[in-house]
């Protein structure tokens, strides 16, 4: 290994600014409590589980920034990774973009990852970094889906909604995060990939964009996001399933 290679390093960027409505009203999403502990907190520990990461930059809300990282400094990381707050944008793609720009120059492999995912585990961490170290551009993690689903012609206004396909199950997958990049790569779809509305939510979608290839590894199923309440039920309970038997704090 050259001097060179030893010097590059893996960051983590959390984008962590939205409100995550479907949850109900109170707190913003990541800042919900699981287990007594913010989900971002459990986020930002489950990517310095690995030994791999050295830097998480956590994109707050634009005007929560010094709020932010008050709560990161009231709990306690790997004293081997560094943690930075930036405030984010009015969309998860602008707030990713900002996360990017605060990227030291060393940083050559960088991971996207919901906040609302706190319980990837970190070996479906190290499997998405060592495939990007190995030459992929874009790596996600990824689940066979094991529900049929129909493609439909969406209709708000109305009761029901025609179907116009069933996509063949056996091809899908049920993509989760970090999501792993090349960092010039990632760099790249953010500077020219553009989406109406409310942007990008998947990161690998605008590789794709860019016509780089994009590989899928295997996920995990405690990766999940928690989205709805009920997610946040089981979330509950395979975290107590953990402090039982893996003594996760």
């Amino acid at each position: 290994m050259s001097e060179d290679s030893r010097r590059l390093r893996t960051a983590a960027v959390i984008p962590a600014a939205g409100r995550g409505v479907r949850l109900g009203p109170g707190a913003p999403k990541a800042l919900r409590a699981l287990g007594g502990t913010p989900m971002l907190i459990h986020a930002v520990r489950a990517m310095a589980a690995s030994r791999a990461v050295s830097l998480v930059v956590v994109v707050a809300p634009p005007d929560g920034a010094p709020e932010v990282r008050a709560l990161l400094d009231g709990h306690t990381f790997p004293e081997r990774t560094e943690l930075l707050v930036v405030p984010g944008g009015d969309t998860r793609q602008q707030s990713v973009s900002l996360g990017l720009r605060a990227l030291p120059d060393d940083i050559d492999v960088v991971l996207v990852h919901d906040a609302a995912r706190p319980l990837v585990p970190v070996d479906t961490v190290d499997t998405v970094i060592a495939a990007v170290r190995a030459g992929a551009p874009a790596v996600v993690p990824a689940l066979p889906l094991a529900d049929t689903v129909k493609e439909v012609r969406p209709d708000p206004d109305a009761g029901s909604e025609p179907v116009v396909g069933t996509p063949e199950r056996a091809r899908l997958r049920a993509v989760q995060t970090p999501q792993g990049f090349d960092r010039e790569t990632l760099v790249k779809a953010h500077e020219t990939v553009t989406f109406d509305g409310e942007g990008a939510t998947d990161d690998a979608g605008m590789v794709e964009r860019l016509g780089a290839p994009v590989v899928v590894v295997p996920g995990h199923e405690e990766a999940f996001k928690v989205t709805r309440p009920l997610d946040l039920v089981l979330a509950e309970a395979v975290l107590a399933r953990r402090r039982v038997t893996d003594g996760y704090a």
